[in-house]
């Protein structure tokens, strides 16, 4: 399934205060996930498959590393529980594994709006938020728009913003 985000990541000096902002816009939250990201060696894009306790997936992005808001294009598989052990192992051995990202991540939507506040091993804090198109109905000038909201309302200044994703910031170091 094809999804188009607009969404833009940030250093987050202080996730308390961040968190009391959204919390006051009473989100829906859907918990506190620890996730394991394998990235893949891939020519194009990135390829990563995402173990955590409530989100599972097989993840291929494209998306402009700049230090801004910005579009990405996401291919979405949710492999079944049981099997992400085999399809690792698949991956593992066709393609290679480029870095692991280890965080534990909050998560929260407000409409088709997802937000996570992340706590990124040897990284430090982030928040992200995603504007969420999953079938074409919203349009990129309205998910522009819900992104630019969020960025002023959590006053999140233009050198906080990240243009890498995590296996980037975690393969410089």
């Amino acid at each position: 399934m094809v999804h188009i985000n607009i969404e833009f990541k940030a250093k987050c000096e202080n996730p308390a205060s961040l968190r009391k902002i959204l919390l006051s816009l009473d989100p829906v939250y859907k918990g506190k996930d620890h996730q394991i990201d394998t990235y893949f060696k891939v020519e194009s894009g990135r390829l990563k498959l995402r173990e955590g306790n409530i989100e599972n997936a097989l993840i291929h992005y494209e998306r402009p590393d700049i230090a801004d808001v910005k579009q990405s294009t996401i291919l979405l598989h949710h492999p079944r529980p049981d099997n992400t052990s085999s399809l690792k192992d698949i991956l593992i051995k066709t393609l290679g594994v480029l870095t692991i990202v280890d965080k534990e991540r909050e998560i929260y939507f407000i409409d088709n709006v997802k937000f996570h506040i992340d706590s990124v091993k040897s990284l430090g804090y982030f928040v992200e938020v995603e504007a969420i198109d999953s079938d074409g109905s919203i349009g990129i000038q309205k998910l522009q728009k819900q992104c630019d909201y969020y960025r002023k309302l959590f006053q999140i200044s233009s050198k906080d913003l990240i243009d890498f994703s995590y296996s980037d910031l975690i393969m410089r170091e």
